[in-house]
């Protein structure tokens, strides 16, 4: 990990950088955005406060990684979080307390293949492994076989992430924020699917919950970035 000196610095940390860093993808739209702020992007800043949430009346970005990873079982590969985000949150009515974030960025990219199409086949045994922990973590076992396939798996993959890094960072809240450049919001609906499922309505540019997951306080939230 080094001090970042520009937005280019982001794409080093990427595997194919190539492929991945170019205008009109995530990795790149995020680094411009992000890098050049005082704290959280306009845009964000005000679904935070939109959320009329008071932990994030008075909110304080902390730490910025972008592309850090978290070790899940079942895999050789990491789960890559696009930025993580460790942030502080005070208000009148709440005591000081950290808030990990996962920011999840996209312009024309999807959510990736849904948990029933990765088990298709012939699924390794380390990726049903890696499901198995994942619908573990996040408390999702009491849903059906059949609400289960239709889950995005990066979703999935991302609440899993969060919660992981919210326990190592003693954060008691923790956030997925979908930071979207896309202008017919693609993926929305999936978006949308997915957070029914915790009995949250989704909104954009609106900070949703919290929802109590292994003790953990988490939030969903659909950003569309300039």
């Amino acid at each position: 990990m080094f001090p970042s000196e520009g937005p280019e610095n982001w794409g080093e940390l990427l595997i194919k950088k190539k492929e991945q860093f170019k205008t009109g993808y995530s990795a790149k739209a995020l680094a411009y955005c992000w890098e050049d702020q005082n704290g959280f992007p306009p845009d964000v800043k005000l679904a935070f406060l939109e959320s009329k949430d008071g932990l994030f009346e008075n909110f304080e970005l902390l730490l910025v990684i972008p592309e850090y990873k978290v070790s899940l079982p079942g895999g050789s590969s990491a789960s890559q979080n696009d930025i993580f985000i460790l942030a502080k949150g005070k208000s009148q009515q709440k005591k000081e307390q950290l808030i990990a974030i996962a920011v999840e960025g996209k312009v024309n990219e999807d959510f990736g293949r849904t948990i029933g199409k990765r088990l298709g086949g012939e699924a390794s045994s380390g990726l049903r492994k890696r499901i198995e922990f994942l619908l573990e973590t996040p408390r999702l076992e009491r849903l059906s076989d059949t609400d289960i396939s239709g889950l995005r798996y990066q979703l999935l993959h991302r609440i899993a992430s969060v919660i992981l890094l919210a326990k190592k960072f003693t954060a008691p809240n923790a956030v997925v924020l979908v930071h979207s450049f896309n202008e017919r919001d693609k993926g929305f609906i999936d978006y949308e699917n997915f957070v029914s499922l915790f009995g949250l309505k989704a909104i954009k540019n609106r900070i949703i919950g919290p929802v109590t997951i292994n003790k953990i306080d988490l939030y969903f939230g659909w950003v569309r970035g300039d």
